[in-house]
């Protein structure tokens, strides 16, 4: 796959804040929240807990570990195609995610013409940081690619949260690199290769980054919730009037 220099991205340092214990991002000495973390404190999660009541905690971890393990292989993958590096993972995990990723490459990136940057790290000073698969050039649109692996296929309502997630990568590649992302792409495999493709554009694109940015608020809100219930009480705080202790 061509690559163009068109952006020079900045790198950052993914770390895990010791108070919170969430992910966060170093950028240039700025600490800023990563979207899945802003997403995940501020998801619904009675699905969740229903899934996790139907089939047992045991066999959600199970199934919840797995996942993750043939998700990260799928991605090695798919980076090293498109970075034109040798790679190859021969465990029973990497035997289910490469044909997943070839999956991926003949279908989802067969648009691409050329690629500005993959696993690039994105963030809008001041606000928030994350990691997206790819920026690149599909479909003569520049876009965002966000690759996703899944037990089975995807409802469109049920990925609202992956549609939020791009918005909020394309957000912070134009505010930072001053550049136009018109476009969002998720590509979703199964393990039986069905293969899954949602976009969203222009108007549409829009009104997912007004959706994350009132997400953001609303974390905030928790944050500043949980840190005055945490807030160790001031000696001038203590009203000795109110010692009930003597």
């Amino acid at each position: 796959m061509k690559k163009s220099n068109k952006y020079k991205y900045i790198q950052g340092k993914q770390i895990t804040d010791v108070d919170t214990g969430t992910r966060v991002y170093d950028i240039i000495g700025t600490r800023l929240p990563s979207v899945t973390t802003v997403l995940g404190a501020t998801k619904n999660q009675q699905f969740l807990k229903d899934w996790k009541e139907k089939v047992g905690e045991e066999e959600a971890e199970r199934i919840t570990n797995l996942s993750s393990r043939r998700g990260t292989s799928m991605h090695k993958f798919l980076e090293s195609h498109i970075q034109g590096v040798g790679y190859d993972d021969l465990t029973e995990i990497g035997c289910q995610a490469k044909p997943m990723a070839e999956k991926i490459i003949e279908v989802g990136l067969a648009p691409v013409s050329e690629y500005y940057g993959s696993e690039v790290m994105l963030h809008y000073p001041g606000l928030y940081a994350g990691s997206t698969d790819l920026v690149c050039n599909h479909n003569d649109l520049d876009t965002i690619i966000d690759f996703k692996q899944s037990n089975r296929p995807k409802k469109e309502e049920w990925i609202e949260d992956y549609k939020i997630q791009i918005a909020a990568y394309a957000m912070a590649h134009d505010a930072y690199y001053g550049s136009t992302i018109r476009q969002g792409v998720i590509m979703i495999c199964t393990p039986d290769l069905y293969y899954q493709e949602f976009k969203i554009q222009d108007a549409e694109l829009k009104s997912w980054k007004h959706k994350f940015l009132k997400r953001l608020d609303y974390y905030h809100e928790l944050i500043n919730d949980e840190k005055e219930r945490t807030k160790p009480m001031k000696a001038e705080d203590f009203d000795e009037s109110k010692n009930t202790n003597k």
